[in-house]
């Protein structure tokens, strides 16, 4: 079943009678309404197209947290092979909200790291909905930490609301373990790349986007807090989330103009939920090829590179 987003109900309603005409020429075959049911097509494709030809900010963050939307597992599954993943953070438990391991792309051995927010009631439950917990970035520590002494580069896939905020993560270090995730980051001298292919929430985001490269799907968002977060604090009324996704300049395209992302990857018309194949491939070619553009860099450039990167963001786009 289509989910569709707010915006979109004018869309549901057409593509639901054109499926609804269908249906009843399926169960009457004397019953001719194809040509009806092609003519809603067309006049859904073309809404489609007005609706998402200029999208709110705020209609992007929802794009972003689309439930149907590609998530980490899909992308290994369909990019990488012999993917092993690695448990635990040898200290406290595994975290579900994080996963990674070993893997080919395009049959260079690479370490893959990533949230995961799963795709149903139950994965999502045991999935913490993305939100990692310390033993989380702790994992990932350690597969940095494997790829920067076997001299493998690092993929980072990015959908996250943000780090989880309960109590036991925070006894258990949650500040000091994204801290320590984002240090290492900038350490470890080989390629980083980073993809944001849904939701790049605060620190929980950055302690694993602390990249060479920074790409975002055309329908991603990264930012210091959520639209919600930030309108309860400026202006004590979470329903001003509108305005506070215009001010925060989360979009993908507001940040390659400030620098933070490198690259926008399009994705397919109405979102990467609505043809997930093909957004998957569009984000394979783009790591490759961003991967490419390191190629022959030595460790020490690398982790020069990156640092440079980090120390004059903010300088560009000012103005803009």
């Amino acid at each position: 079943m289509t989910h569709y987003l707010d915006f979109e109900k004018p869309l549901a309603e057409i593509e639901g009678k054109a499926e609804e005409l269908r249906a009843m020429a399926r169960k009457n075959e004397e019953m001719h309404v194809e040509d009806e049911a092609a003519a809603l097509d067309r006049k859904a494709d073309d809404l489609l197209k007005d609706l998402y030809k200029k999208l709110t900010p705020w209609r992007k963050c929802q794009v972003a947290r689309h439930p149907d939307r590609p998530h980490c597992k899909d992308y290994i599954d369909a990019l990488f092979t012999e993917y092993t993943p690695l448990a635990g953070d040898r200290g406290f438990a595994d975290d579900h909200a994080v996963m990674g391991g070993l893997a080919r792309f395009n049959d260079r051995p690479v370490v893959v790291i990533g949230h995961e927010k799963g795709n149903d009631t139950q994965s999502r439950i045991e999935r913490n909905f993305g939100m990692a917990r310390p033993e989380g970035y702790r994992k990932a520590i350690r597969l940095m930490e494997m790829a920067d002494k076997f001299g493998l580069p690092v993929i980072t896939l990015v959908d996250t609301p943000g780090a989880y905020p309960g109590k036991g993560a925070e006894e258990r270090g949650q500040s000091e373990a994204i801290a320590r995730s984002t240090e290492k980051c900038l350490q470890i001298g080989v390629p980083l790349v980073t993809v944001i292919i849904g939701e790049g929430g605060s620190g929980g985001a950055v302690a694993f986007a602390t990249a060479n490269r920074v790409a975002m799907l055309e329908h991603s968002v990264y930012s210091v807090i959520s639209p919600e977060g930030c309108a309860s604090i400026l202006w004590k009324d979470a329903e001003k989330m509108r305005e506070a996704a215009e001010a925060l300049r989360l979009t993908a395209q507001d940040l390659l103009k400030l620098g933070v992302a490198d690259k926008v990857i399009p994705e397919p018309l109405g979102g990467a939920h609505r043809a997930p194949l093909d957004a998957i491939e569009a984000v394979g070619k783009n790591i490759s090829a961003l991967l490419e553009e390191m190629d022959g860099m030595k460790p020490a450039e690398l982790v020069k590179a990156r640092r440079q990167k980090f120390l004059s963001m903010g300088s560009k786009g000012l103005a803009a």
